[in-house]
């Protein structure tokens, strides 16, 4: 009830400055589906209209399928286009993913359905490391423990008791979560949580590819470390893309009135997500160095919007 009020009447205010061709916002930390229903709602009992003014809705209410998996599945198409071209793929690899939210819940999903073993999740209070595997089953207990009963992470040792807990420690100058073995890694929790020191564990552990999920949670110092060791390296501007491009698929669905399928949803992220990889590849070669991905986005990102507002009158 207190979540419905403080969502009810932040709407309240915010309805005069958002629209369906205005600004349109989507969910992030802390706000999901629940939270998007009561600010909708709240929107159309204020606005008596019914439009695509959020994303993230409900697919019975407007939403698009794939919306809530689009972050983490387009994290890991964008990965997967970045291993093919290594001539490398998902199947026999180990992945640490971090956070134990939407974003990492979805991530680890498609990673089990390509062949991928995470062994690691977190959430503020600490990680978990569990060797055999985080599988189907054990991801189905995660999304009844964040999603339903809004616990933490903490209690999967309780569930599984041959993986191990490890408690946040605000003390330590590194993030544990990054010291095991493996051969990818998701950062998928918050910003700065790959600080020069954790990004240096990864790179003695043999790390190949470093993809963010969560917005920059790399330090500089890190980035540059991932640069120097020939880490493939995604930021997170092109990375964790997959929910802004399915946001724009579910606005394309109200606009016409139609529901896609899930599979036409997930086909259309799948290429968006291969078209970010070609872009910012192709531009890293242009003007920096190959692989260079981090040059690839900004310089990519920056030359559309230069070249819409030269086209546009400088406005």
């Amino acid at each position: 009830a207190e979540v419905m009020k403080f969502t009810m009447s932040f709407m309240t205010e915010l309805q005069r400055h958002i629209g369906p061709f205005t600004d349109v916002p989507a969910g992030d930390i802390g706000v999901g589906g629940r939270e998007i229903g009561f600010l909708f709602g709240q929107y159309k009992r204020l606005r008596n209209e019914f439009t695509g003014v959020l994303t993230g809705k409900g697919p019975s209410w407007g939403g698009s399928f794939i919306r809530p998996e689009a972050t983490g599945y387009g994290l890991v198409y964008l990965a997967g286009a970045m291993l093919e071209e290594e001539k490398e793929s998902f199947e026999g690899k180990v992945a640490l993913v971090s956070g134990s939210g939407n974003v990492a819940q979805y991530t680890v999903e498609k990673l089990n359905q390509l062949g991928t073993k995470v062994v690691t999740l977190s959430d503020s209070s600490g990680c978990i490391y569990d060797e055999q595997g985080i599988d189907n089953k054990k991801l189905a207990y995660i999304k009844q423990l964040k999603n339903v009963q809004r616990g933490r992470i903490a209690s999967y040792t309780e569930k599984y008791p041959s993986a191990q807990y490890i408690p946040h420690n605000g003390n330590l100058d590194y993030n544990p979560i990054w010291s095991f073995p493996a051969n990818l890694a998701f950062p998928c929790a918050t910003q700065n949580e790959i600080n020069a020191k954790d990004a240096q564990n990864l790179v003695n552990s043999g790390i190949k590819l470093v993809a963010e999920g969560a917005n920059m949670p790399t330090s500089i110092e890190g980035v540059n470390i991932f640069l120097e060791h020939n880490v493939l390296f995604a930021p997170a501007k092109a990375a964790n893309a997959g929910g802004v491009a399915v946001s724009g698929l579910e606005m394309a669905q109200n606009s016409s009135r139609i529901q896609w399928t899930a599979k036409k949803v997930d086909d259309e992220l799948l290429k968006i997500m291969k078209g970010i990889y070609k872009n910012i590849s192709s531009t890293a070669n242009q003007y920096s160095t190959k692989n260079n991905f981090v040059d690839g986005a900004n310089i990519a990102g920056f030359l559309k919007v230069a070249n819409a507002m030269i086209d546009q009158g400088y406005v």
